[in-house]
């Protein structure tokens, strides 16, 4: 079986040197794993190791023990159609830092309020339309104009408008499909230059939030369906997708897709998906699809 084992350091830390690349690869070898080549991605950050091997898991394994330490991510994948031509990504968490709702409320003034439902529902603990409902509900009565504020002090991810930009210059089409706000992501949409969004609508009268959100919600089972409509409307399969996401309400997504990675998630979600990122930019998505940093559209 021909795979590629992608690994990818931390930026700051930059540990994949040559020696280090060299020493993964007898650790291959020592276990009868065949190594075919290397392929450096981006000098001491980024590198494929090409290997031949019945045993899919063991290479990933062994690997990632030897670089416990190290903050370094790895995905083992065929080599064969690594390249995708659909990204579907989740906002909150994983394009923006933090989380739409939960900023809202802070600036509302019920953080506490908020936060702990939030944090059950990207656990799995409650299904994603009744956290959302409840969470929307006790905004009731807001100031509109908070949205704004929430946009202006909202961060992007680092590597965000990178990914989007070299994926789309290469061809493929990008989709923002988020369990927030269309408020918010239509803004996100622009800024980083996604082909489309998909979100929820916050009802607004008079100026105010009036504690409801638009059927029908967008949850876990309408962002596999977004996959599905795409991927048909683009002629492609759910093999030529790259999703990401952080939260149980991206797992669906991201076992559909031909590439699931999880950025920066919860234990839940790291295990359902076919690769995650604990230590890297949203950059290492392009890695992961063999593109080279020269080959990155700032």
């Amino acid at each position: 079986m021909e795979l590629v084992l992608t690994l990818i350091s931390n930026l700051e830390a930059s540990c994949l040197d040559h020696k280090r690349i060299e020493a993964i690869c007898g650790v291959l070898r020592s276990s009868d794993i065949r190594v075919d080549g290397t392929e450096v991605l981006a000098p001491n950050i980024a590198a494929d190791i090409f290997i031949n091997t019945n045993i899919a898991e063991e290479p990933e394994i062994l690997i990632r023990q030897y670089l416990a330490d190290k903050p370094v991510d790895l995905a083992l994948q065929p080599r064969s159609g690594r390249r995708k031509h659909l990204l579907i990504a989740d906002m909150d968490s994983t394009i923006v830092t933090s989380e739409t709702l939960d900023d809202l409320a802070a600036a509302a003034g019920i953080a506490d309020q908020v936060a702990p439902i939030t944090d059950r529902a990207m656990r799995g603990e409650i299904e994603f339309a009744e956290a959302l409902r409840r969470r929307v509900n006790l905004l009731k009565g807001i100031d509109a104009k908070l949205l704004d504020q929430v946009w202006q002090q909202m961060t992007f991810t680092a590597g965000a408008a990178t990914l989007v930009k070299t994926m789309r210059a290469h061809g493929a089409y990008t989709a923002l499909v988020s369990g927030g706000f269309t408020a918010i992501t239509g803004r996100v949409r622009d800024a980083l230059g996604f082909d489309e969004d998909r979100s929820n609508t916050l009802i607004i009268e008079h100026g105010k939030l009036t504690g409801t959100v638009a059927d029908p919600i967008l949850d876990k089972n309408s962002k596999v369906s977004a996959l599905h409509e795409l991927v048909s409307l683009k002629s492609l399969t759910p093999q030529d997708t790259v999703a990401v996401g952080d939260g149980a309400n991206d797992i669906p997504l991201l076992a559909a897709a031909g590439l699931g990675v999880a950025f920066r998630a919860k234990p839940k979600v790291r295990d359902a998906a076919s690769a995650r990122i604990d230590h890297s930019d949203l950059t290492a998505l392009l890695y992961l699809q063999g593109y080279r940093m020269t080959d990155f559209v700032m």
